[in-house]
């Protein structure tokens, strides 16, 4: 299901179907306001980073913890996952792997994120932390969790799509986010804005004024496949937060698109639905691609007929961007 357009009209174009919800939004957000104001009831033994956002939805959580695994390995950590694996049925603590679990039982998400670090699925976070814990990782990173106060957080990472910013600034149903921006800004230690320069500059000139934290601009670059994607024919499809974003990668990688399947985010991938592309890109003589994220919940008989685009975050500010992370995960390490 993917998010109604009036979510995202400018503030002061307020469309009318946001102020009619607005007096639902206000009640959600407070209904927020109380659970964060609680008192964080664990502390972990090893430092804890939590990727979240204000926004329902994809913002790029999922890169963005891809980026801090990568760069925590390589300062000598032993990062783990933690997430709630939207999507599964399992109620964990459960160490995922990808050989053996599938998509109904974990997510997909978490599927991807174990191909970069031990990840643990458990509905309830303060079991996956302890299991992790028990495990040996010595940094927590939680994918999601920004509104629950149980887990105490040596880093907070609010992550927002600049080209969306934060919509109309009204609380769901109303628009897109969770609880208000400065209510949310104001227990953050930074902010992390992902989309291009045009995008960021745009972000900026909306919501500067609210950014009274330190502010890093990043983009998600597809990865080097040592392909030449404009010779090709694809039949593009995405169960992402913005699907248009994945088609626009392709297109700017030269790739002739004949047809692009927006789904929504973590819609299943049915036999039936596979089919039908299947179907649609032979006819075409075209080449099924899709995410990383959706591949994970591709059907075995199906791994073989679709190809994936990789996309990795890069952060602008590297330096100070590890700088923080290193002073949030131990003062020793500098």
């Amino acid at each position: 299901m993917q998010a109604p357009r009036f979510w995202f009209t400018p503030p002061d174009e307020l469309h009318i179907a946001a102020r009619l919800l607005s007096p639902i939004g206000q009640l959600y957000a407070y209904a927020t306001a109380r659970r964060t104001a609680q008192h964080a009831t664990v502390t972990a033994q090893a430092p804890v980073i939590c990727v979240g956002n204000l926004n329902a939805g994809g913002t790029g959580k999922t890169p963005t913890v891809i980026a801090l695994v990568q760069l925590l390995l390589a300062l000598g950590k032993r990062p783990h996952v933690i997430t709630k694996g939207y999507g599964g049925d399992v109620q964990g603590p459960l160490e995922v792997n990808p050989r053996y679990h599938s998509a109904d039982q974990t997510g997909d998400e978490p599927l991807l994120l174990a191909a970069f670090a031990t990840t643990w699925v458990a509905k309830d976070r303060i079991k996956a932390l302890k299991a992790a814990e028990k495990a040996g990782a010595d940094v927590i990173i939680m994918d999601d969790g920004f509104q629950d106060p149980t887990i105490r957080k040596d880093l907070s990472l609010v992550i927002v799509d600049a080209e969306r910013g934060f919509g109309n600034a009204k609380c769901i149903p109303a628009g897109p986010l969770r609880e208000p921006v400065g209510a949310g800004l104001a227990r953050a230690d930074a902010i992390l804005s992902i989309g291009p320069q045009k995008a960021q500059h745009a972000f900026k000139k909306q919501w500067g004024g609210a950014l009274d934290l330190p502010h890093f601009d990043a983009e998600l670059k597809p990865l080097s496949m040592g392909m030449d994607w404009s010779t090709g024919r694809y039949l593009a499809f995405a169960g992402i937060g913005h699907p248009e974003k994945f088609f626009a990668t392709l297109r700017g990688l030269g790739a002739q698109l004949v047809h692009c399947e927006a789904l929504g985010d973590h819609q299943s991938l049915s036999s039936t639905l596979l089919g039908r592309l299947q179907a649609q890109a032979q006819a075409q003589q075209a080449q099924l691609v899709t995410t990383e994220k959706d591949a994970a919940r591709l059907p075995d008989d199906f791994q073989g007929d679709v190809i994936t685009l990789p996309v990795r975050l890069e952060v602008q500010d590297t330096d100070q961007f590890t700088t923080m992370v290193k002073k949030a995960i131990s003062a020793d390490i500098l």
